[in-house]
């Protein structure tokens, strides 16, 4: 068992941040790339330290996190976030993020109208049923 002083696996470390539900979800986006330490592609058993920085990938949004502590315990939230700080700069892509998110239109609401009424597919029926063609004889 390691510990606190000689560092923390990687997948521990981020479940015990509260970042991941369970340690196999930290693993999971690990094994993805989506999760660098000090810019090199990491794998889960890696050692952590108070002092690395650590990316993540939480959909279109890169935040980078500093290591303050390290624990291999999870506890409650506000313990947990006492283990890491995010970088300033994180901050501001995930507000600028958050921001576009917000002012930017839904798609869905673009589309006037949905399927067809049963109304509607009787009329479609109809107009193609008595077309006002000539049929030459």
């Amino acid at each position: 068992m390691s510990t606190p002083s000689s560092g923390v696996r990687l997948d521990k470390w981020l479940w015990a941040a509260r970042f991941f539900k369970t340690r196999s979800l930290a693993t999971q986006e690990i094994d993805k790339g989506r999760i660098q330490v000090n810019g090199q592609v990491a794998k889960p058993s890696r050692d952590l330290k108070a002092g690395d920085v650590v990316e993540i990938r939480q959909g279109p949004v890169l935040r980078a996190i500093q290591v303050r502590a390290l624990s291999n315990m999870r506890g409650p939230a506000p313990v947990a976030q006492a283990l890491y700080e995010e970088t300033p700069e994180s901050v501001a892509r995930r507000e600028e993020a958050a921001r576009q998110r917000r002012e930017t239109p839904e798609p869905a609401l673009a589309i006037e109208q949905g399927r067809p009424t049963k109304r509607d597919r009787r009329q479609l029926a109809d107009w193609d049923r008595w077309s006002a063609s000539v049929d030459p004889d």
